[in-house]
């Protein structure tokens, strides 16, 4: 039986992280497969970057590693470019060159892996999805290239996990380690069948949270001095979107982020 740990959404902030490494170390997992938005929203995203690297056999491409890189975006705030200047030419360079799309097989079942949709990294489909949108996940296009449609679907982006099994299709989002936005703890999943075996051996989709000091990725997002670290704290502690905190009463006062309501600064 072999694992497989599959990440996403690690948005710099890497104490969530480390302590996800640490709870696979535990574990005695060593493949990992990160399915993308490595930095942006908290304030290290070159280490998550190096420990993404170091430590992921596989990285897709996200939303914010499509676009933070570039030095010309369409739309940009002062935290934005905050994101984009904490990253090393280098970082830019290796997130813009990420695949779209990464293929796996456990126990006869081919595994699909990309970050938001088959559709383009932009395109969100949320765990209340219509059965058109949950056909489109498994759907060969210019994205996922070619070759066997797939029996499971991975993929990140919401920062919401579940599973939706339908006439012998899965689809898993995996959560966010970085930033949930469904519990205050870091989420991710664990694959696990034969690599060789046919669709009667074994396979297991386990779901695994982690704690990690909230107030010390806080605490360091402020001496850095990070942009937009109110709603950053709110999302981290309560798991609340940031555009959802005004109407929830959470707002000590306007945090002048009014480009986080865009498409580009979507979770």
């Amino acid at each position: 039986m072999q694992r497989v740990a599959v990440i996403s959404d690690l948005h710099g902030n890497a104490t969530a992280f480390e302590a996800v490494l640490a709870d696979l170390r535990r574990r005695g997992v060593s493949t990992i497969v990160n399915l993308g938005d490595v930095a942006g929203k908290g304030p290290r995203g070159s280490e998550c970057v190096r420990l993404s690297r170091l430590h992921c056999a596989v990285t897709v491409r996200g939303n914010w590693d499509d676009f933070l890189p570039s030095e010309t975006p369409e739309r940009r705030d002062d935290a934005g470019w905050w994101w984009h200047s904490e990253l090393s030419p280098e970082d830019r360079v290796w997130l813009r060159s990420l695949p779209l799309s990464h293929d796996i097989t456990l126990s006869g079942r081919r595994i699909r892996l990309f970050h938001a949709s088959a559709r383009s990294v932009y395109h969100r489909v949320h765990a209340q999805h219509t059965d058109e949108e949950f056909a489109g996940m498994f759907a060969a296009t210019e994205l996922t290239g070619d070759g066997p449609l797939p029996d499971v679907v991975c993929y990140g982006d919401i920062h919401d996990a579940f599973i939706s099994t339908h006439r012998s299709r899965t689809l898993v989002n995996v959560g966010s380690v970085g930033n949930p936005l469904d519990e205050p703890q870091a989420s991710y999943v664990i694959l696990e069948g034969e690599p060789d075996g046919d669709r009667s051996a074994p396979f297991g989709i386990q779901f695994v949270r982690v704690a990690y000091d909230i107030d010390a990725e806080i605490a360091l997002a402020t001496a850095l001095g990070m942009p937009a670290l109110e709603a950053y704290a709110i999302e981290l502690r309560t798991a609340i979107y940031r555009g959802h905190h005004e109407a929830a009463g959470l707002l000590g006062q306007d945090d002048g982020q009014a480009s986080v309501r865009s498409r580009l600064l979507d979770p």
